[in-house]
């Protein structure tokens, strides 16, 4: 069994049990007659490394894989990790599918493109999840786009997450000791302190950003409901890849889909939601249907006025 292939043997194990229970044969059926397994020319799949893959599943990807017994040998998916931390094991498996994929075919830029668009600042990611981990102090440039200015910071590092392609440093910034997002790409000049901070911070940051949609200050506005009326093309397209977790699918006509969000309706909502041209209408709430409405004359007045 090649060593390098251990996490395509995990994630075709996860596929198949997430469709229905299988016995140790019709496993090893499944993946030696799976492309992948094909494709690196491997042949056989013994019961212990079945095992030893169920184990390592269970450690990496927090899955509880058991077998039935008593008569009914079928393996099974006995639970799963909450819908947050299991929403961070599928962007790490697939993220590990890709990987492995690249590594197993030296060939693959032939076959495979990525986005032409390199996302920077990736590069202090490490520096600063050490520092997260060990509660370092923090200091850097910043850039910000709009003033066009670079300033200099000392932040307490808290979490890191990432937003349409670009990572964010969540921090409590010691100037005015307010929560802040800093775009990774725009940090220069990074330096970790060897001094820890004392302070101990309470925050909940899967319930803090709930219901955001991007990094913006969510203490400005609170989350409410927000129905989008979709035509029938582009609502096909949300319903299959959804714009936030709380999307819940209201009403289908022949023409439209309708769906109903509970979030913050943020600047990044408000374009996002442009982006989708006529495709995509606001029909609640009417304070978000106004800032789109003059966002669009502004617009537009902009073309006319030339």
């Amino acid at each position: 069994m090649k060593k390098d292939f251990y996490l395509t043997r995990y994630a075709l194990i996860i596929k198949r049990l997430e469709s229905s229970p299988a016995t140790y044969s019709q496993l090893e059926d499944y993946l030696l007659n799976s492309f992948e397994f094909q494709d690196a020319d491997i042949k056989s799949y013994s019961i212990r490394t079945l095992q030893r893959d169920i184990r390592e599943i269970s450690d990496l990807f927090n899955l509880s894989i058991h077998n039935k017994k008593k008569g009914d040998n079928r393996y099974y998916i006995e639970s799963r990790p909450i819908m947050e931390v299991d929403e961070y094991n599928q962007k790490l498996l697939e993220s590990f599918q890709v990987s492995n994929a690249m590594n197993t075919h030296p060939d693959f830029a032939d076959f495979i493109f990525f986005e032409s668009r390199k996302p920077t600042g990736v590069e202090n990611f490490y520096d600063l999840f050490f520092a997260i981990r060990n509660k370092r102090i923090v200091s850097f440039e910043h850039y910000n786009y709009k003033n066009k200015l670079m300033t200099s910071r000392k932040v307490h590092p808290l979490a890191l997450k990432e937003s349409k392609d670009r990572w964010y440093l969540i921090a409590i910034d010691t100037k005015d000791k307010m929560l802040k997002s800093f775009g990774l790409d725009r940090i220069n000049y990074l330096d970790v302190n060897d001094k820890q901070y004392r302070e101990k911070y309470k925050y909940n940051f899967r319930e803090h950003f709930k219901n955001a949609f991007g990094v913006m200050n969510l203490s400005e506005q609170n989350p409410e409901k927000i129905v989008l009326k979709c035509s029938r093309h582009q609502g096909e397209y949300i319903k299959s890849f959804p714009l936030h977790q709380s999307q819940k699918e209201l009403k289908e006509t022949p023409e439209e889909i309708y769906f109903e969000f509970f979030l913050h309706p943020t600047y990044d909502f408000m374009q996002e939601i442009l982006s989708y041209g006529k495709e995509v209408r606001v029909l609640e709430p009417k304070t978000l249907v106004d800032d789109i409405r003059n966002h669009l004359q502004q617009s537009l007045n902009s073309y006319l006025s030339e």
